[in-house]
C-alpha cells in the first residue's frame, strides 16, 4: 500500500507519541528534583507514582477511547487527543508542584488515544491480507520514535529541564496542524456503531471482544508478549551493568540499535516474511525466534555478544503486529476501534506488572542472598513467558480465525 499523506499523518503522529515518552525521560529525575525537592530515592519514587497512573489511566480509558472512536470516527478522537496532548505537554513545562505532574499524567494516560487510534485507522484503510504488515509500519514508526526520543531529550535537556516538554508541545500541535489538513474520516455509516456504556468500560470491552472467535487465547497471548518483551527497558541498563560493565553511552548506542532494528525488521523485513508464512505461520515463527533470544541473552556472558544478539532478537517483533493483523481480521469493522482500545489496556497491564516483576527477578538474583548469580534471570522469565504464550495460541484448533 503507497504511503498517502493520511497514512504519513498516522506514522508521524505514532512516532511523535514514541518520541515525546523519551524526550521527557532524561530530564524527569531532575524536574521532580527542582518541583517537589528531595533527594534522587524520592525522585524514583515520584517518577514511578507518575509512570503508574499514566497505565492505569491508559488501561481504564483505553477501550472508552476506542469505542468513541468507533462511533465518532478515528479522525475527530485522534486530533482532540492531539490537542489534549499539546495542553499536557505545556501543562508539565511550567509545573510547579508534584500535583500538577501528577496531573498530567493522568490527562495523558487517559487521551492515549494517538496508538490505538492510529491501529483502528490503519485497519480501516487497510485489505484483510495487508493488515499486519501495514501494522508493522506502525511498530516501526514507533521504533523510530524510540531512538530518536531519548537522542532529543538529552540535548535539549542541556537548555534546562522544561525544554523537552516545550518541544515536545510544539512537535505534537504541528503534527495536529497537518492532521487537520490531511487526514480523512473512514468510519462511515455502514460500520458506525452507537456508543455503549457497558462496552465502553474495560471489562465490558474485554467480555465483548474476548467472546469472538479464537480471541480470548490471542489476547492472553498478546499479554505475555507485551510482559516478556517489557525485560528490555525494565532492566536492560541494570543487567548490562552488572553482566557487562557498560557505561549509560554504551547502554544508550544499544537501545538505540534495538530500536532501528525494529524499525527495519516491522517496516520492511516482516512483508517479505508475511508473504512467505502467512499470518499464523509468521506468528509461530516470531514466538519461537522470541524464545530462543530471550534464552541466549539470560546466559550470555560476553558483551560483544550481547550486540550482535540485540539486533537479531529485534526479529522476534514480527510476532506482534502478525498476531493484531489475525485479531482485526476477526473482529468485525464496527469494532476495530473497540478491539485496538482494548490492546491498548492489555499493554497498559503489562506496563503495571512488568517492571516489578523484572527488576525483582533481577534484584533476586544478583542481591546477596540469591540462590546463584544470574543478572539475565529476567530474561529467562520472559523465555518461559514466551513458551507459555505459544502454548496457549496452539492449544485449540484455529477455530474461525481468518489466517492464512
Amino acid at each position: 500500500m503507497p504511503i498517502s499523506l493520511p497514512i504519513l499523518f498516522i506514522l508521524i503522529t505514532v512516532m511523535i507519541d514514541s518520541m515525546g515518552i523519551g524526550l521527557i525521560m532524561p530530564v524527569m529525575p531532575d524536574l521532580i528534583r527542582e518541583v517537589g525537592g528531595g533527594d534522587l530515592a524520592r525522585a524514583a519514587t515520584w517518577g514511578g507514582v507518575l509512570a503508574t497512573a499514566f497505565a492505569v489511566m491508559q488501561f481504564l480509558f483505553g477501550p472508552v477511547v476506542g469505542n468513541l472512536s468507533d462511533r465518532f470516527g478515528r479522525r475527530p478522537v485522534l486530533l482532540i487527543a492531539l490537542g489534549v496532548m499539546v495542553l499536557d505537554y505545556l501543562v508539565m513545562a511550567v509545573a510547579g508542584a508534584l500535583w500538577l505532574l501528577l496531573l498530567g499524567r493522568i490527562i495523558g494516560g487517559i487521551t492515549a488515544a494517538t496508538h490505538s487510534t492510529a491501529n483502528a485507522f490503519m485497519a480501516d484503510v487497510s485489505r484483510p491480507a495487508d493488515k499486519a504488515a501495514n501494522f508493522g509500519l506502525i511498530g516501526a514508526a514507533f521504533g523510530i520514535g524510540f531512538v530518536i526520543g531519548p537522542l532529543l531529550g538529552g540535548v535539549l535537556g542541556q537548555f534546562g529541564t522544561r525544554a523537552p516538554f516545550y518541544a515536545a508541545a510544539a512537535l505534537a500541535a504541528a503534527n495536529m496542524t497537518f492532521g487537520c489538513l490531511v487526514m480523512p474520516e473512514t468510519v462511515t455509516d455502514r460500520i458506525r456503531r452507537p456508543f455503549s456504556r457497558a462496552r465502553a468500560n474495560p471489562f465490558g470491552a474485554f467480555a465483548n471482544i474476548g467472546a469472538l472467535p479464537g480471541i480470548g487465547r490471542m489476547l492472553v497471548l498478546f499479554f505475555l508478549y507485551e510482559v516478556a518483551f517489557f525485560a528490555y527497558p525494565a532492566i536492560w541498563a541494570y543487567f548490562t551493568r552488572a553482566r557487562f560493565g557498560w557505561e549509560p553511552g554504551m547502554v544508550g548506542v544499544s537501545l538505540a540499535a534495538f530500536g532501528i532494528s525494529i524499525a527495519i525488521v516491522q517496516g520492511g523485513l516482516i512483508r517479505l516474511i508475511l508473504n512467505r508464512l502467512g499470518d499464523r505461520r509468521t506468528l509461530i515463527a516470531g514466538i519461537g525466534f522470541n524464545i530462543l533470544a530471550f534464552a541466549a541473552m539470560a546466559v550470555v556472558t560476553s558483551g560483544t555478544v550481547a550486540l550482535i544478539l540485540t539486533p537479531l532478537t529485534a526479529i522476534g517483533s514480527v510476532a506482534e503486529p502478525a498476531l493484531r493483523g489475525m485479531m482485526s481480521r476477526i473482529a468485525p469493522d464496527d469494532a476495530q476501534g473497540e478491539l485496538q482500545g482494548v490492546l491498548s489496556s492489555v499493554a497498559a497491564i503489562a506496563m503495571i506488572l512488568a517492571p516489578l516483576m523484572m527488576t525483582q527477578t533481577f534484584a533476586m538474583f544478583t542481591g546477596p542472598s540469591a540462590p546463584f548469580y544470574m543478572p539475565g534471570a529476567p530474561f529467562a522469565v520472559s523465555a518461559l513467558l514466551m513458551l507459555a504464550g505459544g502454548a496457549v495460541f496452539l492449544s485449540r484448533p484455529r477455530g474461525k480465525a481468518k489466517s492464512r
